[in-house]
């Protein structure tokens, strides 16, 4: 894991929900506000998330899935949760980012850096060799971190119905994890 003096990144532990869901539902709110529908939006408040996130880190389905969390000076900024991609076309070794939000108050830290790496680690020690996260289309941003730190389009894509019942369509990016990888 990624440590200096006052920022590391560990596994979610049983308090750390409350922390996450907060995050999720601002960062959510700010990078995907126009693409949800409202409704969504609104459901989108802590108090829903916490249940999942509960489950999440005190019940994970598998020791392949972890949440992890990016901590600066004691406080939860940001997390990430990982495990065996769903996808049809993947394999055993294939592993997935589902989820990667950082604090707004908290960006441009390497807070999103050290949760990617934490990531990736946590992936390999599990015997997974691949990567991959579905990021919306028009997310510029979310796209330019994930190929930052070298992952790619793979040719996959799916759709949902986002805000206004537009189609919101989402690319596959994905990296090579094996030892020489990432």
């Amino acid at each position: 894991m990624a440590t200096s003096a006052t920022t590391l990144v560990r596994p979610a532990r049983a308090g750390d929900p409350p922390s996450i869901s907060a995050i999720q539902a601002r960062a959510w709110r700010m990078a995907y506000g126009n693409l949800l529908p409202e409704a969504t939006l609104e459901a989108l408040t802590p108090e829903a998330l916490l249940p999942a996130w509960r489950r999440a880190v005190t019940e994970p389905p598998s020791t392949k899935h972890a949440v992890l969390v990016a901590v600066a000076d004691d406080i939860v900024v940001g997390f990430a949760a990982v495990g065996p991609s769903e996808d049809r076309d993947a394999t055993e070794a294939d592993g997935q980012l589902a989820v990667l939000a950082v604090d707004p108050l908290h960006l441009r830290n390497g807070h999103a850096s050290r949760l990617m790496s934490a990531v990736v680690d946590h992936l390999r020690n599990h015997g997974l060799t691949a990567l991959s996260v579905w990021v919306p289309e028009g997310d510029l941003a979310r796209g330019a971190f994930f190929t930052s730190a070298g992952m790619l389009p793979d040719g996959a894509r799916r759709s949902y119905a986002g805000a206004n019942d537009a189609d919101v369509a989402e690319v596959r990016l994905s990296a090579d994890i094996a030892a020489d990888g990432v």
